[in-house]
């Protein structure tokens, strides 16, 4: 009993050295940064991919009645050469009730290197949508972003807009569907320097999807806001393939356009491709 507990003891000891030794070479070696980044790219390219899926494109989506919600958070910090800090915060609150659902949304990104912040930016969102029947509905839609490092009038230090209005689906079967939805809000945009301007603001939504085959499908969403300043536009089209029940990848163009801005109209590709096997 004496020798099984000897060998037993050993067995034990030899494990846990090379157990940590396998972590010192992974974390020397970058194997866990690799399999870290591995991740990311894999969580990027399944967000693109999820981007397409909305979840009011067929019909009222039904959530689960009463408060329900989520949050996470993250940080870093380093000391030694360099001294930094990292902190990301996001939560998600749900309330359903009957044909009424609210979400609110909020994000909060902080960073500082060797005690001068860099980030310090805040993004909030409202909507809020009450169903009459299959094709109608109105929704409240808030949104507000800030940064906390705007210092001049080129830099916007808080842009708001709380809207409300009708929507409507024009077409809603298993392979087309179109929805739209317009109203009228208030816009509030304040620069680094403090000076601010209130004024009214229109919004302009479309939601479009057409299916070609079980494997071939496009969307294209598109978002308008005018005020008396500014005109802005987010347009996102995309195509999504399935090439096997382990492959799909989806092709997007994204389009930006602020007449506020220098360069009015940014665009950006982009190609996301998940495989499993």
């Amino acid at each position: 009993m004496k020798t099984i507990s000897k060998i037993f003891t050993i067995s034990a000891l030899a494990f846990a050295f090379g157990a940590t030794s396998a972590l010192a070479q992974t974390a020397l070696l970058g194997i866990e940064a690799i399999d870290d980044r591995i991740t990311e790219i894999e969580d990027a390219a399944a967000e693109d991919l999820a981007r397409s899926e909305d979840a009011s494109r067929f019909g009222n989506p039904e959530f689960r009645p009463g408060l329900s919600g989520s949050a996470a958070l993250t940080y870093s910090g380093t000391v030694g050469a360099t001294d930094s800090q990292d902190l990301s915060i996001g939560a998600r609150l749900r309330y359903a009730e009957g044909l009424w659902v609210q979400t609110i949304g909020v994000v909060l990104d902080y960073s500082e290197t060797d005690g001068v912040r860099t980030k310090e930016d805040v993004f909030a969102v409202y909507d809020a949508n009450r169903y009459f029947n299959d094709q109608f509905y109105g929704f409240v839609l808030g949104r507000v972003k800030s940064d906390g490092l705007a210092t001049t009038a080129g830099d916007t230090r808080t842009d708001a807009f709380i809207g409300v209005g009708p929507g409507y689906r024009i077409v809603n079967t298993p392979d087309v569907t179109w929805r739209v939805q317009a109203g009228i809000g208030v816009s509030y945009l304040k620069d680094g320097l403090g000076d601010s301007v209130t004024e009214t603001g229109y919004i302009v939504s479309s939601r479009a999807f057409y299916k070609f085959n079980e494997n071939l499908f496009l969307t294209n969403d598109t978002d308008i806001l005018s005020s008396d300043t500014a005109l802005r536009i987010d347009n996102d089209f995309g195509v999504s393939i399935r090439m096997t029940d382990a492959m799909s990848t989806r092709l997007s163009y994204l389009t930006d356009y602020n007449d506020s801005r220098t360069v009015k109209t940014e665009n950006k590709v982009g190609v996301s491709l998940v495989f499993g096997f």
